[in-house]
């Protein structure tokens, strides 16, 4: 089976060392076996706390980072450029001190800033955005840690919103410590087929995140299950499926993902019906099940 795991988003805004324990005890109590941990702001959170949590749980960690305004490597002043390589230095720092793996998100544009491109800009932004990320996957190299770029939807960017993109973007960087973090959510309305992006990602996918076609909870959606764990076995991706989601309650993280209404009658029935179905993808010889079965009929997706 595979591991599954969950982004804090689903409850929080921003995770800091005082509820970090609390919503760690959530993730772990619902059954999943590993967590998102978004660093929003260098010092919400200290590698002690995270660790005494971690260890508290047993779950698996993974860092993500938040491309607030003003965090760009691209198109931009250099000064902007130095902040933006410190706060993911500051991330990979923190996933290597906890023992994650990677440290994952769009890390080239803030999110929601967009920008109209001939051909000959992106090729020229693709050039600069690799000059941003090179002493950064120097150091995740040094770090044991891998960097995986998230392409996002064409509202959020105008810089990376497919994974053809994403892998000319990277071209000469890609390897060990920098491959492609994918998300269901951007993939569903980027990619022809989300199977097939996962397929030219290949071998290079770092990191996988799923949702419902809605944002909310996978399973009864428009997405394609059994087509996309299909292409991750042919791809060899061997890592977690993260849940992640939002709540609309927090008005920072509601507003910059456009969560403009509730996605399940609760965020724990959110995260407790997205994990009984991807438990159900990844039981060994066993059917997909509909969230509704998978949760004695009701259907929050």
């Amino acid at each position: 089976m595979r591991a599954v795991g969950v982004n804090t988003w689903v409850w929080v805004s921003p995770l800091t060392d005082d509820n970090v324990a609390t919503l760690l005890r959530t993730v772990a109590d619902l059954g999943f076996d590993a967590v998102e941990i978004p660093l929003e702001n260098v010092g919400d959170l200290s590698a002690e706390t995270v660790g005494a949590a971690l260890a508290d749980t047993g779950l698996t960690p993974y860092v993500v980072g938040a491309m607030a305004p003003g965090r760009d490597l691209v198109s931009t002043d250099p000064a902007s450029v130095a902040r933006t390589r410190d706060y993911l230095a500051a991330c990979i720092d923190l996933a290597a001190a906890i023992g994650a793996r990677s440290v994952c998100g769009p890390f080239y544009a803030a999110t929601g800033r967009v920008w109209r491109m001939g051909a000959g800009q992106r090729t020229a932004a693709y050039a600069e955005l690799r000059e941003g990320l090179a002493p950064l996957v120097d150091l995740a190299g040094e770090r044991g840690v891998t960097i995986g770029i998230e392409p996002l939807n064409r509202y959020e960017t105008s810089l990376v919103n497919t994974v053809d993109q994403a892998l000319e973007a990277l071209d000469g960087l890609l390897g060990e410590s920098l491959g492609l973090a994918l998300d269901t959510y951007h993939l569903n309305i980027e990619e022809r087929s989300t199977a097939d992006a996962v397929r030219r990602a290949g071998s290079h996918l770092a990191h996988l995140q799923v949702c419902g076609s809605d944002r909310g909870a996978p399973g009864g959606d428009q997405t394609d299950w059994p087509a996309l764990m299909s292409a991750l076995d042919e791809v060899g991706y061997a890592g977690p499926l993260n849940i992640e989601s939002f709540t609309s309650e927090n008005a920072s993280i509601a507003t910059a993902a456009s969560i403009w209404r509730p996605l399940a009658a609760s965020q724990d029935d959110l995260a407790r019906d997205g994990l009984a179905f991807l438990r159900s993808l990844t039981a060994a010889d066993a059917a997909p099940l509909t969230v509704a079965a998978a949760t004695g009929g009701k259907d929050f997706a």
